[in-house]
């Protein structure tokens, strides 16, 4: 099978979010599977800093868009058993941020566009483009134009992944025909325009093949009006097409035994490291060095779907409790201000960074304790599992991907992986925290089993393309995953059993017809002896023909038969005797 997956970002070559992540693991996850798998990115200037030596030109060719005849170039890189292609156009790419730039619609239309004009230069014609977020939504609605006058592009089927359904790319009504060269008809249908505006998301879910959320339950939050932001009526309809893949980590990536990026390594089997990186992030940090009082971390932007505002509601009940507070990143300048005012009330029990820095992630992932996600919503997440392989135990609201991943922890069997609150309720917040910290305090032993369990979680991304081939499989009709080529090894090993008897037969066959020319001996020697009498009688009588003599012995055998019967035995050999 042939996929073409299309991302704005993927990890390593840049990286603003979550969509990052699952594009830099998945497409290398399904070349495992035995798919073959190219990715398509825009050439930022970020990647051309950090990876430009390594590019690979393979052509340029012109590019419409609308009235607009751009170039765009072509480069490749082999990795990770995949193709990594970029797309090049210095005026719309070679900026120092992703996104966020007032022409951002005109520059993901180019990329959108380029992706379908470019297909003839890509090493094959893929069966599938897999689509992510508003970015690439314009590619289903380009292939489904562009098919009604070339028909090669009506054998490419699309899967569009929501990777958060708030962000659908939405335009004036006068971009359609002038920014994204779009004939009026896909907005007299409806099939594009949603509330007066080009609806670029709306758009692609109506013509993709396919669609799926990053986590089941969010797949099916997003058919309410809560989740899914004015598009839960476009949801319900497609329903039949709709399905939730949970995403997955890099278990190589990160794993505590192995990671160069914290301070001491440790196991599930030995997790005496594991106190190491508790203390170098309280130094870090300019924390208190105590290491039997556990650290809550946030790591995540800061931003109001979060959950920060039960945050803000219950910080002050949160400090009274015996913890130390953690927090990393950046967004939203209220939430910034308040966590710098906190941070100074609670000198030597809070700490706030506001920025985001990969090796103090890191180090927080390994050093904490409880991992704090009390998310409005949250469509998969990965900071959860990211906390769970590295022992840090999760504390999350149960919606999206934290539902799927997180199960609450039950003291009267010993189970579950983390803590886990329904409400968006302050409240209830602070309840499932207080319940963590002296689970901690109060009971060690339970903790490091509650540790250990979020620890041996599966999160690979093995699960998680298995579940994207089968959806591939369903839109083209190929049978992928090969589950009827499963037995086949057996049965071609039995098979050579199977024969190992006729050999045998054969063999028996030469003894079978032995017999054959012995029972035949005796009519020959007969013949023989027949044959030297008619001689000698010929040598007597020549006057006399052939064939009386033959006659005659007929008649006498005769005769024989008869005395035999009626003398018996004896009578038979007296007979015998004279012809002797």
């Amino acid at each position: 099978m042939k996929i073409l997956y299309a991302t704005s970002e993927a990890v390593p070559f840049c990286k603003t979010g979550g969509l990052a992540d699952v594009a830099g693991s998945l497409p290398p996850a399904l070349a495992e599977q035995g798919a073959e798998v190219a990715v398509v990115l825009p050439l930022y200037q970020r990647v051309k800093e950090r990876f430009g030596s390594q590019l690979k030109f393979e052509c340029y060719d012109f590019v419409d868009l609308a009235w607009r005849h751009s170039y765009c170039g072509l480069f490749s890189l082999e990795k990770d058993g995949v193709t990594w292609y970029f797309l090049d156009n210095e005026q719309y790419f070679n900026r120092p941020d992703l996104y966020g730039y007032i022409d951002d619609g005109e520059r993901f239309g180019f990329f959108s566009r380029a992706i379908v004009q470019m297909l003839p230069h890509f090493k094959f014609w893929p069966e599938v483009i897999h689509c992510n977020d508003w970015q690439t939504a314009l590619v289903p609605i380009y292939l489904k134009d562009d098919g009604v006058r070339e028909d090669r592009f009506r054998s490419i089927k699309t899967t569009l992944t929501i990777h958060n359904i708030e962000y659908q790319g939405r335009y004036g009504m006068q971009t359609l025909g002038d920014l994204f060269g779009l004939d009026h008809g896909w907005a007299d249908d409806g099939t594009i325009i949603m509330d007066g505006d080009v609806n670029l998301m709306k758009g692609a879910i109506l013509c993709a093949d396919a669609i799926n959320a990053v986590s089941p339950t969010y797949a099916n939050e997003l058919k309410l009006s809560y989740f899914a932001h004015r598009l839960e009526n476009i949801m319900r309809r497609c329903e039949y097409k709709l399905s939730g893949v949970l995403n997955g980590i890099d278990m190589k990536l990160y794993d505590p035994a192995a990671d160069q990026r914290i301070t001491a390594n440790y196991s599930v089997d030995d997790l005496g490291g594991k106190n190491t990186d508790k203390a170098a992030l309280q130094r870090m940090m300019g924390l208190r060095e105590e290491p039997h009082v556990p650290i809550v971390a946030i790591v995540s932007r800061l931003v109001s779907h979060k959950g920060l505002d039960l945050i803000c509601e219950v910080l002050h009940d949160m400090m009274e409790l015996p913890m130390q507070l953690v927090i990393l990143g950046k967004g939203d300048r209220k939430y910034e201000e308040f966590f710098h005012w906190a941070a100074q009330q609670y000198h030597g029990r809070m700490a706030v960074r506001l920025d985001y820095n990969e090796e103090l992630s890191m180090a927080i992932y390994a050093g904490a304790d409880l991992f704090l996600m009390p998310s409005k919503s949250e469509p998969c997440g990965l900071s959860q599992m990211i906390a769970m392989r590295y022992g840090t135990v999760p504390i999350v609201r149960e919606t999206g991907g934290l539902k799927d991943t997180v199960q609450p922890y039950e003291a009267w069997r010993d189970a579950g992986n983390g803590f886990t609150f329904a409400n968006y309720a302050s409240s209830d917040m602070l309840h499932v925290i207080r319940e963590a910290v002296y689970l901690y305090k109060d009971y060690p032993d339970a903790f490091s089993r509650l540790r250990k369990r979020a620890m041996k979680c599966d999160f690979s991304w093995a699960r998680s393309a298995k579940d994207y081939l089968r959806i591939y499989a369903n839109i083209t009709g190929q049978p992928w995953p090969p589950v009827a080529e499963e037995p086949a090894p057996v049965v071609e090993e039995a098979a050579p059993v199977v024969e190992e008897p006729a050999p045998a037969v054969e063999e028996a066959a030469p003894a079978v017809e032995e017999p054959t020319p012995a029972a035949e001996e005796k009519p020959v020697k007969k013949a023989a002896k027949k044959t030297a009498k008619k001689t000698e009688k010929k040598v007597r009588k020549d006057e006399k023909p052939a064939e009386k003599p033959e006659k005659k012995a007929s008649v006498k055998k005769a005769a024989a038969k008869k005395e035999t019967k009626k003398k018996g035995p004896a009578a038979k050999d007296k007979k015998e005797k004279p012809a002797e």
